[in-house]
Parts: structure tokens; C-alpha cells; sequence
């Protein structure tokens, strides 16, 4: 069953609000029970909230094929920062599995050049249909993005970056480019 702060967090994304009253509704069943519960599983089956519910529950959710672009200006609603930081649906993630080049502040040249492909790939990787986002033993890190692992068809896109050359696992701490 989904937590409290699991439906607020749904009732936040843009495309959800127009569902806020079947949450409403949710919030208030869960102290009610009986027929109640009967008429709110049927509501939500309707609308689609038991499906992301159950998701949940599973600690993945899946994301529907979508493009990604690089992100351009202050406006970030569904873009890719860099190489292992993206936002989706208006919420900020970063894949808990790796780290990428910065393409901030570069150390050196080398840096600068493989975040760029970082970002440039991961973008492609993302818009290359359904993903799935794991839970990790963290929700979110010390800067407030959400920390998940992102899988296709089984597989980490940040294994992929790995395997190119674009990205280190994360082992706790950052490694060098230079």
C-alpha cells in the first residue's frame, strides 16, 4: 500500500492534478474502510492511480516513452542536466549507480569534453523508450534530487555509460577525469 507521502508526491505532478479529488478521496478511505474502500478501488482502477500504487508498493515505477533534451534555461520540467542528473515531470533525479563528468566546472579539458557526450548520450539513452526508476536505500540526496537507478529491459543506462567509457560506478565518492 502506498505511504501518505508517496500520494502527496503523485498530487505534485503536473499531468496528475486533475486527479487530486480521487486522492482526496484516498486520503479519507484509508480511515474509513468498507463500502468506502469498495468505491475508492473502483475510482482509482478508473483513473489509473491503483496501477501507480502498485508500482510503488514494488519500489520501481515506469516511465513512459518520452524525449528528453538537454536542458536550456531556468525552465526544467522534463530535461537532461548532465550525464547522471535529469528532471522529470517537473521533479529533479540523479542515477544513484554513477557518476559522470561535470560539465559546470570542469577540472580540465578532458572533463569538459567527455560530460558533454555524457549528457549528449544519457539524453538519448533516456529518450530511447520506457525506463523503469528503482528505489535505492536513500529517497533523495544532500541537494534534494532523487536518488534512483534507471533500468531498461533489465539493464542500467548507467552500466551503459560505464561500459562507453562516460561515467565511473559510484563507489561513495567522485573519481577524476583528469
Amino acid at each position: 500500500m502506498a505511504s501518505l507521502s508517496d500520494i502527496l508526491e503523485l498530487s505534485r505532478s503536473r499531468r496528475q492534478r486533475r486527479r487530486l479529488p480521487f486522492l482526496v478521496l484516498a486520503l479519507i478511505a484509508f480511515g474509513v474502510g468498507g463500502a468506502a474502500t469498495t468505491a475508492l478501488n473502483t475510482a482509482l482502477n478508473k483513473t489509473g492511480i491503483a496501477d501507480w500504487m502498485l508500482s510503488r508498493a514494488s519500489a520501481s515505477s515506469l516511465v513512459a516513452q518520452r524525449s528528453f533534451p538537454v536542458c536550456a534555461g531556468t525552465v526544467r520540467i522534463t530535461c537532461v542536466v548532465d550525464g547522471d542528473t535529469f528532471w522529470l515531470d517537473e521533479v529533479k533525479y540523479r542515477v544513484a549507480d554513477i557518476n559522470t563528468p561535470e560539465i559546470g566546472q570542469p577540472q580540465c579539458t578532458r572533463e569538459a569534453t567527455l560530460g558533454r557526450e555524457a549528457t549528449s548520450r544519457f539524453a538519448q539513452l533516456l529518450s530511447a523508450g520506457p525506463f523503469e526508476l528503482h528505489r535505492i536505500d536513500r529517497d533523495q540526496d544532500q541537494y534534494g534530487r532523487k536518488l534512483r537507478i534507471v533500468e531498461r529491459d533489465g539493464k542500467s543506462l548507467g552500466d551503459i555509460l560505464v561500459d562507453e567509457g562516460l561515467a565511473h560506478t559510484w563507489r561513495g565518492q567522485r573519481e577524476g577525469w583528469c
